[in-house]
Order: C-alpha cells, then structure tokens, then sequence
C-alpha cells in the first residue's frame, strides 16, 4: 500500500530513504489522479521491501507541491539519494511506471 506522505513526512520518508522513492502527487479532485491512483497501488505491492512508494496530496501539502514545481497532476517524480532521477507526467501505464523505477534500484 502506497505511503500518505506529507510536508512534515516528506524528508524523512523521501529525502533520506537509502531506497529509491516513487512519490505521486495528485488531488483527490483530479479524474486522472482517481485513474492512476490503482496502478500505484499496484506498483507499491510489486515493489515492496525493494523501493518506497507514495503518495502527496497537492491540495493539504501545498509546500512540498511549490518546492517541486506541481504544476500538473498527476505528477510522479522518483528520488534516490535526494534527488529528483525521474519524472511522469500524466497517467501512464503500470509497465512504463514499473521501468522507471526498476532503472533506479
């Protein structure tokens, strides 16, 4: 099950992981974030124990949303060491997903 990350989880959770770490940002007004919604579901089961997924709500975490430049959701950006290493705009299908985070481990 994906992560409820937040502004005050965010370094801890992402910045510090010694995992790679897929983060969605998404709203719970947005009809693409709902149609994306299971299919990182999915990805955070398929890659447990191997990299952290989760998920940012842009609506209640408005900080982590600015520093990142959310501009369009759904967003997913993936970190390792603390960086920004991939991003999709977008939903996009499990197998593309999949891929980008399986390059970071």
């Amino acid at each position: 099950m994906a992560l409820e990350i937040t502004d005050s989880s965010f370094q801890e959770t992402v910045l510090k992981s010694d995992k790679p770490v897929l983060v969605d940002f998404w709203a719970v007004w947005c009809g693409p974030c709902r149609t994306l919604g299971p299919i990182i579901e999915e990805v955070a089961t398929d890659f447990e124990g191997k990299a952290i997924v989760g998920k940012v709500d842009v609506d209640n975490n408005q900080e982590i949303s600015m520093q990142y430049g959310i501009r369009n959701i759904p967003t997913v950006l993936i970190f390792k060491n603390g960086e920004v290493v991939d991003k999709l705009v977008g939903v996009a299908p499990k197998d593309v997903i999949a891929q980008k985070l399986s390059a970071h481990l």
